[in-house]
C-alpha cells in the first residue's frame, strides 16, 4: 500500500514545491494538488458536502492553477508521482491541456498521474461553455483525444465536443500510457465510466465506508473484461492501523491524507508525525521506521 498527500493550494501558507518537497522527502508516493478556475459567486449548484450553495472552505475561490503548481514541485524533488485530485480538463482547450501534461511528465521523468472530476460546480462549468448533461461525455473525448496526441506521431480526433485534423505535438510524455483516475462518488454508473475511460477511482470526502464500493468497483472491471484490477486511491483524515490495514486486503492501492490549512511551519510537523505514524503500521515498504 502506498501513501501520498494533498494540498489544497491557495494563494496563502505552504507553497505546493515547499509541500511536495515534504512529500518527497517522507516517502510518500504521491503529491496531489485540486483544481477550480473559478467560483461564481451565485450559485444553483450544490457542494457534495454543505448540501447548498455554501462552501466548506474559502480555498476553493483561492485555488492556484494545478499545473503550474506541479510544475514548481517538479522542479525541487525527483521521486514523488505528481498529480491532480482533481482536475477538470473540460474547462480547458484539450490540445493546449495536452501540450501542459505532457510537458510535466517530460520534464518530471515520466512521474504525472491525472486525477479527473466531472465537475460538481456546474455553474462554473457553465461559465467554460460546458452542458452539464453532457459533461461525462466530453470529459470522455477530452481524455481520448489527449492520448492521442500523446501516443500517435500524427494524430487526430474527430468527436461532438473536440474535433481536430491530423497534426503533430511533441514532447510526448515519458510514460507509455499516463495513467488517469476519476474522483467521483462509488456508485454503479461512475464505475461503468470509470471501466470503460479511466484506471481507477479516487474517492470523496464522504465515502467513509467503502467495502461495497470497492467490491463493485472490482465487479465492474472484470465485467468490462480489463485486465488487472483498478486503482484505488481512498480519501483519509486519520491513519488508524486496523481501517489501513483493512483497506489493503480490499485493495486500496494508496491512502490519501489531506494537509492542514497552517502555517509552513506547522505542515512540516504535521508530515513529520503523520510519516513516524504509517511507519508504525508497517504496511508500506517506503515507510520503515
Amino acid at each position: 500500500m502506498d501513501f501520498g498527500l494533498v494540498l489544497f493550494t491557495s494563494d496563502r501558507g505552504i507553497t505546493p514545491a515547499a509541500a511536495a518537497k515534504l512529500a518527497d522527502d517522507h516517502g510518500f508516493t504521491t503529491f496531489y494538488v485540486p483544481e477550480h478556475t473559478h467560483i461564481p459567486t451565485r450559485r444553483d449548484a450544490a457542494h457534495p458536502t454543505t448540501g447548498d450553495e455554501t462552501l466548506p472552505d474559502d480555498r476553493y475561490m483561492r485555488t492556484l492553477d494545478p499545473w503550474v503548481a506541479l510544475g514548481t514541485a517538479c522542479a525541487v524533488t525527483t521521486r514523488v508521482r505528481l498529480s491532480t485530485a482533481v482536475a477538470i480538463p473540460v474547462e480547458h482547450d484539450p490540445i493546449t491541456l495536452a501540450k501542459s501534461i505532457a510537458t510535466l511528465d517530460h520534464l518530471s521523468g515520466g512521474r504525472v498521474t491525472l486525477g479527473v472530476g466531472y465537475g460538481w460546480n456546474t455553474d462554473e462549468l457553465a461559465d467554460h461553455n460546458v452542458p452539464p448533461a453532457r459533461r461525462r461525455t466530453m470529459l470522455r473525448e477530452y481524455l481520448e483525444a489527449m492520448n492521442t496526441l500523446w501516443t500517435e506521431e500524427e494524430a487526430e480526433y474527430h468527436g461532438e465536443f473536440v474535433d481536430f485534423g491530423p497534426s503533430w505535438a511533441w514532447p510526448k510524455p515519458i510514460q507509455t500510457h499516463i495513467p488517469v483516475l476519476v474522483g467521483a462518488a462509488g456508485t454503479e454508473k461512475n464505475f461503468k465510466w470509470i471501466a470503460r475511460s479511466a484506471d481507477g477511482w479516487i474517492t470523496t470526502p464522504r465515502d467513509f465506508v467503502i467495502d461495497d464500493s470497492v467490491k463493485l468497483l472490482h465487479d465492474t472491471w472484470a465485467g468490462a473484461d480489463r485486465d488487472g484490477t483498478p486503482t484505488i486511491v481512498a480519501l483519509d483524515f486519520k491513519p488508524d492501523p486496523d481501517k489501513l490495514a483493512h483497506w489493503k486486503d480490499l485493495g486500496v492501492t494508496e491512502v490519501l491524507f489531506g494537509l492542514p490549512d497552517k502555517s509552513p511551519d506547522d505542515i512540516a510537523s504535521h508530515v513529520e508525525r503523520l510519516a513516524t505514524k504509517l511507519a508504525e503500521t508497517h504496511l508500506s515498504a517506503n515507510f520503515s521506521k
